[in-house]
């Protein structure tokens, strides 16, 4: 290598590792739609009086020949479905669950309660905010956004 390729090389170096070195949070599929100042914004993080939008990346491409092409993510989610229902009969629980369960396996034994704490608390307000009105409605909005908070912050 010429002395100008080691210098490029090492630039280039330079300008990725701190983007390397910074740990990504986990990607989520919970999209959430916020409405501010009048514009609608959907977010990966939660928001005061924010709408669970129900997603589903798409896993794939197929090109008009009919083959598939996917990526390693996707086989690997595609497997870890496949070993879920395979399964079900043991542990009784859906690809999502068993997901869920693997990701918070990672968590500190806390995390883990706060996280089942937090599934509890979050389904039972986003049911009293459904059927909430005027200052109620501000206050379950209120409790709603920091719980959303929490779990996001937790990574559960």
């Amino acid at each position: 290598m010429r002395l100008s390729q080691v210098a490029s090389v090492l630039g280039l170096l330079a300008v990725l590792l701190p983007a390397i070195a910074q740990k990504l949070p986990a990607p989520s599929r919970t999209v959430y739609k916020c409405e501010a100042d009048g514009k609608v914004v959907y977010s990966d993080s939660p928001c005061l009086g924010a709408k669970k939008v129900d997603v589903e990346p798409t896993r794939g491409l197929n090109k008009s020949t009919g083959s598939e092409r996917v990526g390693a993510d996707v086989r690997t989610e595609r497997h870890n479905e496949q070993v879920a229902e395979a399964l079900k009969p043991i542990f009784n629980e859906t690809p999502e669950q068993r997901a869920k369960r693997h990701r918070r396996a990672k968590l500190k034994p806390d995390a883990r309660q706060q996280c089942a704490r937090l599934d509890e608390q979050i389904v039972a307000l986003e049911g009293k905010e459904a059927g909430a009105a005027g200052s109620g409605l501000a206050s379950a909005q209120r409790q709603l956004l920091d719980l959303r908070t929490e779990y996001r912050s937790l990574q559960c």
